[in-house]
This record gives C-alpha cells, sequence and structure tokens, in this order.
C-alpha cells in the first residue's frame, strides 16, 4: 500500500462537507486528510475540528481570502505529506475501495504517474441522464474532475499544478486544462471496471453546465469557448515547456 494526502477545497461546505471526511476516514490508504478552508463563512472549520478530534489525520488549512478551488488545491498540495496527492471537492464523496484501487494501481505500475477513479453521478436532472449519449460524456467528464484523480506530487508540481487563471474562476474548466495537460505530455488513465467517486448533483454545479453543453442542450457564449481554450492551451503550453526542462536536465525520465 502507497499512502496518499487527501486534499480538500472547500468554501461554505457545511452542508456536505462531513459526508466527504466520513468519505476520506474510511480509505486506509488515507494518511493525511487535509481540508483547505477557502475563506469559508460557515460552520466548515468547526466540522473540520469535530474531525480531527476523533481521527488524527484530518487537518485544516485556511486561505486569507476566497481565492478559488484551484488555488486553494495548490496551497494544500505545498502541505501534503504523502507522495500520492488525491483531490476530493467537499460536496463528493469517495466510495469503499477507492484509494485502495488507485494506490494498488500506481504501486504496480511505477512508470505512471496518476490514475483516475470512474465517476458516479447522482440526482442529476432525468433530462440528462436519459439522453442516449450521457454515458459517454459522464466517461468523459470522469477524466477531469478533481474528485477522480490520484497523481504523484511531483509530477503534479512540476505541471505547474491548477491553473490559476481568473477566467476559470468565471467559466470554470481549470480542472479540464489540467487534464489536457496530464493527458498530453504523460497519459490520463483511468479505472473504469467500478464505480469508486460519488459526484451528488446540486444546483449551479459546473458538472451540469458541461453535460448540458455536450448534449446540445445549452449553446455557450462564443466568446467564452475562446476564452476556456486560450488559457488551457497556454497552460498546456507551459506545463510542456517545464517538462521539457527537467528531462533535459534529466530531473525526469522521458
Amino acid at each position: 500500500m502507497t499512502p496518499i494526502s487527501i486534499l480538500i477545497p472547500c468554501y461554505n461546505g457545511a452542508a456536505t462537507l462531513a459526508r466527504a471526511l466520513q468519505s476520506c476516514v474510511i480509505q486506509p490508504e488515507a494518511a493525511q486528510i487535509v481540508v483547505i478552508d477557502d475563506g469559508s463563512t460557515d460552520a466548515s472549520a468547526d466540522i473540520v475540528a469535530h474531525y480531527g478530534r476523533r481521527d488524527p489525520r484530518v487537518g485544516l488549512l485556511r486561505m486569507p481570502y476566497n481565492g478559488g478551488p484551484a488555488r486553494a488545491r495548490n496551497w494544500g498540495a505545498l502541505h501534503a505529506s504523502q507522495d500520492l496527492l488525491a483531490f476530493l471537492d467537499a460536496d463528493d464523496e469517495y466510495l469503499p475501495g477507492a484509494l485502495a484501487a488507485a494506490s494498488a494501481y500506481l504501486t504496480q505500475n511505477p512508470t505512471e504517474v496518476s490514475v483516475r477513479l470512474d465517476v458516479e453521478y447522482t440526482d442529476f436532472p432525468d433530462q440528462l441522464t436519459v439522453h442516449p449519449d450521457f454515458a459517454t460524456h459522464a466517461a468523459a467528464l470522469s477524466n477531469t474532475v478533481p474528485s477522480s484523480l490520484i497523481i504523484r506530487r511531483s509530477v503534479y508540481a512540476a505541471l505547474g499544478g491548477f491553473p490559476m487563471d481568473d477566467a476559470f474562476r468565471r467559466l470554470g474548466g481549470e480542472d479540464g486544462a489540467f487534464s489536457w495537460a496530464l493527458r498530453e505530455i504523460f497519459g490520463n488513465r483511468r479505472l473504469d471496471d467500478v464505480k469508486r467517486v460519488r459526484m451528488h448533483y446540486h444546483a449551479g454545479i459546473h458538472a451540469e453546465r458541461y453535460f448540458r453543453v455536450a448534449l446540445g442542450l445549452q449553446i455557450p457564449s462564443p466568446a467564452d469557448v475562446a476564452d476556456a481554450f486560450h488559457f488551457s492551451r497556454q497552460f498546456l503550453d507551459t506545463a510542456r515547456a517545464h517538462i521539457q526542462q527537467l528531462r533535459a536536465a534529466s530531473v525526469i525520465g522521458g
């Protein structure tokens, strides 16, 4: 078993945070569980403190202001104690055995830098889930959402972490940019034999917008599409240049 640090960005997530934490503490591979409080004004910190008293693996980092989930994840990664990082959103949950599968895969495949887990989408609107193409796009989204990702810390750092451009805060999609770079440079493998992460629907969730656009039920702004592509491409090019520099210096393998 290779131990894992779980990083949970949280902004006013008190309604769902206990569920997320409970799904983490039952994972034996979780050596560290860090909630990064991104300027919350609700009881999120109190919930973390409650779990921390019961389980020493659970800890809290406080951001000085609300900077967005990408910044919170990157700050959490700087405080991780383990060589494998997992990212769980405060409104998602791991299913039993999720991290065991990821840890085993990366232990048995030492040349792989990351692995994705398959995502179950719960309580999403019927208009989406009954669509004949929903399963195809659900699989595609499982390749990008942070809650599906377990990655080697050194590679995460080499890629630069999640992009923090303001455009992504407005549009979402920093996870898509990161997964694009990961896929293009290293590959983006996913364990699709069973569902191991559960994403719960709530109004305004970015996943709903993704599905509506992908299924042709919503037309995005052309300007938003152009911005998302521009900043995603910029992140990919920067990440690729960083990796090439490290390979040239023989810091990482080819």
